[in-house]
């Protein structure tokens, strides 16, 4: 079983801190300020106020004949009348409708002043019903307005709600950081992208000889391999705006909002051209449209596509909109998207070579503090098939075992370990094996490297350990010479041999298998199958292939692979595979009766060193270690390794054989991704 390298941190500056949690008693102020306001007023109005009566009719008729009453106010028969009494002293009563006149000449009398109040409602209360009534509505209209306004400056419920709007983030004024010279490698990639800039800036030289610049380029490639950094690179370089937005952003919960998008991001690109446009994972929206016989389909993604399509090929070309787009799903895009005029160039990102993995190596180790020790190339010589995500994240993982031991300097030992913990996974100190397990492991780990080393044709072997990481009990490592373009046949034949390597010698040395070989039996079984259906590699089916699909660049993904060929072919199939495995299983068999005394030489090394150097083993079969080539031409991945199935080569297989035993019941992590 293959592992794959968990992807880079986000990057090596130090993420922000939160900040500090706001004091307890801040909670208690709204409580408080109500309080108060209660208690103010309650209190005030009690303070200012004078003392008040209320005074029946008959006891007010004795208070004017006693001429203690100051003034009154008259109010309406039946309602309320106010007025002072000579202590100064407020009252109120109530002057019933039959006092009629003779109260009025009894008041006069009395020198009591009279006023009059005139019914009905006063301005005041006017204005203040009034404002009640209108204010929340001006206050809703108002929120209604900003909401509008601020979402997205149009009409309409999408306007109102601001989902008719591009996602898009623009980088106008202020540009990142990023430069060609801080992606390193890919000179053929960047030079078609540095073009596309060069003509929006000096667009003259272009059409001085009739040239119009692409109206799209499209970046392919695996996962890692730095598509994106490409992009933000060209926002770096480019002396004109850049609109970044994901595929993704497109679709949301209503309908029509992906295509209204689109249609907004390209009005916004019209007003500030010369600009670029970089959609990230464009598959998200670019997918093939369903056919007329397909009953499930996506209306929306595919009314956003038509109008991604309708705008690339709308827009006048002297305008100076490029898009750029990135994805490593090539295969499923329209056709439509990917024809000239629209996606004119395809750049392909592959997985970086020696060379560009050491020069990626290095810009990952600025800032850091690397010993003399470290030779960048003889790591990026132990990293075949590594992303620059995987590099980014092997060095970032060598400082933390450089953190981990108390030092501030990066050691080869860090970085050894970091690829160990990356392809293997976490060394397991914990996991203490019996003897007669342990015995049972070196010789299935020493039947690997012994296989290896005496195969002309096989990769070298590394290192062999009796260690536990991850769910490997023990690992055999093999590193390529160089990256290879092709695979011979005696290379897949050898290839078999070895996965079945550490299964022959429990066969030599005790007369049975174990549970430890099943990740072998799984790997090797998945490269015969390959050879057989579709390298064309068996005498009985002949130069046949059948060939399982999937994704170019994210593998099979665990879909079903369809069976184009008949039941007996299936048959003859198995027949095949069978017959490659027990000749390969026979071949290791022999290879190591006939040096069995180093077998038992190699084991016992491993049960006392627990680790043992590939140049150790060589040394014991009496071999000189295999030399590299190093004016080899090293453009694509090699072969995986003992355990994984070789691919083409522009599906670029990761990385460093790694033959590993696994407990019982188990799945074992055979090798290193």
């Amino acid at each position: 079983m293959t592992k794959q390298a968990s992807p880079p941190p986000p990057g090596d500056k130090p993420s922000p801190s939160a900040p500090p949690p706001p004091p307890s008693w801040r909670h208690w102020l709204w409580p408080a300020a109500i309080f108060v306001a209660l208690a103010l007023w309650i209190a005030l109005p009690a303070a200012h106020s004078t003392p008040q009566v209320s005074l029946t009719y008959s006891q007010f008729q004795s208070k004017v004949s006693a001429h203690q009453v100051k003034s009154i106010d008259l109010a309406q028969s039946g309602q309320t009348s106010t007025g002072v009494l000579t202590d100064n002293k407020n009252f109120t009563t109530v002057v019933p409708a039959q006092a009629g006149s003779s109260l009025l000449s009894e008041l006069q009398s009395a020198n009591v002043q009279i006023t009059a109040t005139e019914t009905g409602a006063s301005f005041g209360s006017e204005v203040l019903s009034w404002a009640i009534i209108l204010l929340p509505l001006l206050l809703f209209g108002y929120l209604w307005f900003r909401l509008s306004r601020n979402a997205a400056g149009g009409g309409g419920l999408q306007g109102l709600m601001g989902v008719g709007r591009s996602r898009a983030k623009v980088f106008d004024a202020e540009k990142p950081s990023t430069r060609f010279a801080d992606v390193a490698g890919y000179d053929g990639a960047k030079r078609e992208i540095s073009e596309v800039v060069d003509f929006l800036k000096e667009p003259d030289r272009y059409k001085a000889v009739g040239a119009v610049p692409p109206r799209g380029v499209l970046m392919v490639g695996p996962p890692g391999t730095g598509k994106t950094l490409i992009a933000r690179a060209v926002a770096g370089e480019a002396d004109v705006p850049f609109f970044s937005v994901a595929g993704s952003s497109f679709v949301e919960l209503f309908v029509g909002v992906g295509a209204a998008r689109v249609r907004d991001l390209f009005s916004e690109a019209r007003k500030r051209a010369p600009c670029i446009i970089f959609v990230d994972e464009i598959d998200a929206i670019g997918q093939r449209r369903s056919g007329g016989q397909v009953y499930a389909s996506n209306d929306e993604r595919e009314q956003t596509l038509n109008q991604l399509l309708a705008e690339m090929d709308g827009f006048d070309p002297v305008t100076g909109i490029v898009v750029l787009a990135a994805t490593n799903r090539p295969e499923v895009l329209d056709p439509a998207l990917l024809r000239p005029g629209r996606f004119d160039r395809q750049v392909t990102i592959p997985l970086p070579n020696v060379s560009e993995r050491a020069a990626i190596l290095a810009v990952h180790c600025r800032g850091k503090q690397v010993a003399p020790d470290v030779d960048l190339n003889a790591v990026a010589r132990g990293t075949p098939g590594f992303s620059g995500a995987d590099l980014a994240n092997l060095a970032n993982e060598a400082a933390i075992f450089a953190v981990r031991a108390g030092r501030q300097v990066i050691t080869a030992a860090d970085f050894d370990a970091a690829r160990d913990r990356v392809l293997l996974g976490r060394r397991e100190d914990s996991n203490v094996l019996l003897p007669e397990e342990k015995r049972s492991v070196a010789f299935h780990e020493a039947g690997h490297a012994m296989v290896a080393a005496l195969s002309p044709k096989a990769d070298p072997v590394a290192k062999v350990t009796i260690l536990p990481a991850g769910q490997a009990l023990g690992v055999t490592e093999q590193l390529p010479l160089v990256e290879r373009h092709l695979y011979s046949e005696d290379y897949l034949y050898q290839s078999l041999a070895v996965r079945l390597g550490g299964r022959s010698a429990e066969l030599v040395k005790f007369n049975q298998g174990s549970t430890g070989a099943s990740n072998d039996l799984a790997s090797a079984t998945e490269l015969a199958v390959r050879m057989v259906r579709e390298f064309g590699l068996s005498p009985a089916l002949g130069p046949v292939g059948y060939p399982t699909g999937g994704s170019m660049y994210l593998g099979d993904g665990g879909a079903v692979s369809s069976r184009p060929f008949a039941e007996s072919t299936q048959a003859e199939i198995d027949r095949e595979v069978s017959r490659l495995l027990r000749e390969a299983e026979q071949q290791a068999v022999s290879l190591l009766k006939s040096h069995e005394a180093q077998l038992d030489q190699l084991a016992g090394l491993l049960l006392d060193q627990e680790t043992v150097s590939g140049e150790t083993v060589y040394e014991l079969l009496g071999l000189k270690p295999p030399e590299r080539i190093d004016d080899a031409a090293t453009v694509a991945p090699p072969l995986a390794r003992a355990g994984s199935e070789p691919a083409a080569p522009a599906a670029g297989h990761p990385a460093a054989t790694a033959v590993a035993e696994a407990p019982a019941g188990s799945a074992p992590e055979g090798q290193a991704d």
